[in-house]
């Protein structure tokens, strides 16, 4: 969702410096949430701008991309293994411990499935599909 303009915040300020609104009926007028309202009038006050305030950025990724490399490694060794066990694996490896939704969202960043092995040919339709007198040996 994107901020509020400045112009929109503006206009809320300036009302509510010009007529004595509560600030339940300000949030009610402008259509918008009474903590917007709360929060913009707060931060007018403290600090004097009605800029929004950006995006704090969020937590670094604690992989290398040399680790990453490792991790895709350990998919190609094994594909058939689960995110718990790529999981053990790459910290056996790089004594980095992370969680195996942070492993799902690298595989899929890279590309890789992991998709398992067959571990047996796959046969026609009709021997997958057996009737029971077939099966058992009944005609």
């Amino acid at each position: 969702m994107k901020a509020y303009s400045i112009d929109f915040r503006r206009k809320i300020t300036d009302t509510y410096e010009q007529e004595s609104i509560s600030q339940r009926k300000l949030a009610e007028r402008f259509r918008v949430a009474p903590s917007f309202i709360h929060k913009l009038l707060k931060q007018y006050k403290v600090s004097g701008t009605l800029e929004s305030k950006s995006h704090g950025g969020g937590q670094s990724l604690k992989l290398t991309p040399e680790s990453i490399i490792i991790l895709a490694e350990l998919v190609e060794e094994k594909n058939d293994a689960t995110l718990a066990q790529l999981k053990e694996k790459l910290y056996e490896q790089i004594q980095v411990q992370v969680s195996s939704s942070t492993i799902s969202r690298l595989l899929t960043r890279l590309g890789l499935t992991r998709k398992k092995k067959r571990f047996k040919p796959v046969n026609d339709k009709r021997s997958e599909f057996k009737t029971y007198g077939e099966s058992t040996g009944i005609k």
